[in-house]
């Protein structure tokens, strides 16, 4: 990772200059599609790398809206809801969905396929209905079953949540047992593409497709390459690509990370700042006995996201460790809210240099403490509105820090841990 931190300060500034645009105000939550009945259709369209480059996916559309994305539309359920999911076809080639992790799933309509009945290449005439119950909370994936090796890396995959019996917006929890509460949740759905393919689909060169020697030129978090992962969600400018991923919280708070391997590769993702307590996997909280709540969690500061899987993790941070006070307190100040009480107080154990002497990055407020403006030359911590740390959350694997070879980019994003008189809107 030598080259990747010589050239950090790059990515710094660059993710500033997208940064700069964000309003904390807009941010936060996992959008999607709540209900139990929902209408799908497979169509071809086109999404933009982090690079600007268009490439041809195909992906599945709401069809309320008829606008194609990529990943899917989040499904978001009740536990114990009898779902229907209808699927209609406008790509070349049939297409399918399939449920991991969902059991008792029946389907009616269309053709038998080899792993679920599929809607054929009719130009959306014939409608295939997928039905099952969401007996289980947890974080699930879906995605086609028809010839997935090319049809999920085409862009046919997406996100199901699941909301546990009960579930109370004031105080939520991803599963039945207390371990499970959060104050923010955030999506992480893990995957890539091999630009290669997507051209000899695109004109027509199916046949030359050879999915066994797929390499990928671009990863994404939740259908977006780096910078983008950081613009707002809903941009005008790119239509089918929906989902952005800013992870957002203040000192204490518990961000539930709902990570989910998408594609047909490990993408080992990792938080700096501080590790993320794993309490679920595919759907099941990491318990010895039933009731017993996480007392298998475990702590990582790198998830594998093995294809197909999902993980469920705590992450949260107050600065505990530090050995200074992260918000310039003198001994007799109050503390704020969550602040790491053991350093309240403690001065920074270094001497600052003088301005002067230091070169600035776009995200430096002036000062090392959290909510604090100092002296800045014109023009500098214009990435940084609220005086808050920012942290790097991206891929373990060097190559996927880039798009179509071009660094920086990838599967990467930043962590905004804002001041707490900061309002974070969506929560």
């Amino acid at each position: 990772m030598n080259s990747l931190k010589r050239h950090r300060g790059l990515w710094l500034l660059a993710a500033a200059c997208w940064m700069g645009m964000l309003s904390p105000a807009v941010q936060g939550g996992i959008p999607g599609l709540e209900g139990s009945s929902f209408s799908l259709t497979a169509k071809p369209g086109h999404i933009y790398g982090g690079d600007g480059n268009a490439i041809h996916v195909w992906g599945y559309a709401n069809q309320a809206t008829g606008r194609m994305q990529y990943p899917g539309p989040t499904l978001i359920l009740q536990q114990g809801a009898t779902v229907s999911i209808t699927l209609r076809n406008m790509l070349p080639v049939p297409c399918s969905i399939v449920f991991p992790g969902m059991e008792g799933v029946t389907a009616s309509g269309g053709n038998a396929g080899l792993l679920a009945r599929e809607a054929p290449p009719d130009n959306g005439a014939t409608a295939v209905t997928y039905t099952f119950t969401a007996a289980r909370p947890g974080t699930f994936v879906y995605h086609s079953g028809t010839q997935p090796d090319l049809q999920v890396d085409m862009g046919l995959v997406g996100a199901i949540i699941v909301r546990p019996t009960g579930f109370d917006m004031m105080m939520p929890r991803a599963y039945a047992h207390m371990d499970s509460m959060y104050d923010r949740e955030f999506l992480f759905l893990l995957s890539e593409m091999h630009l290669q393919t997507h051209r000899l689909v695109e004109f027509g060169q199916m046949a030359s497709v050879d999915t066994s020697k797929c390499f990928p030129n671009y990863w994404f978090i939740n259908g977006r390459n780096a910078p983008d992962t950081m613009l707002e969600p809903a941009v005008p400018w790119m239509p089918a690509q929906p989902y952005n991923c800013l992870p957002m919280m203040h000192p204490g708070d518990k961000v539930l990370m709902r990570i989910i391997g998408g594609g047909r590769q490990s993408h080992p993702f990792h938080t700096h700042g501080n590790h993320m307590k794993v309490i679920a996997v595919d759907g099941r909280l990491l318990e010895s006995t039933p009731g017993a709540g996480a007392d298998l969690s475990q702590h990582r500061f790198t998830v594998a996201s093995t294809p197909g899987q999902t993980v469920d993790t705590i992450f949260t941070w107050t600065g505990e460790g530090l050995g200074w006070d992260i918000y310039g307190h003198a001994p007799g100040d109050p503390l704020e809210p969550n602040e790491y009480a053991p350093d309240h107080g403690k001065p920074i154990p270094v001497v600052l240099p003088e301005p002067l002497a230091l070169t600035f990055g776009g995200m430096y407020s002036g000062t090392p403490f959290l909510g604090t403006f100092g002296n800045l030359p014109p023009g500098q911590g214009t990435g940084n509105t609220d005086a808050e740390y920012v942290h790097m959350w991206h891929s373990h694997t060097e190559k996927e820090l880039t798009n179509n070879d071009v660094f920086p980019g990838g599967l990467m994003t930043m962590l905004m841990i804002m001041p707490p008189w900061v309002p974070i809107a969506g929560h």
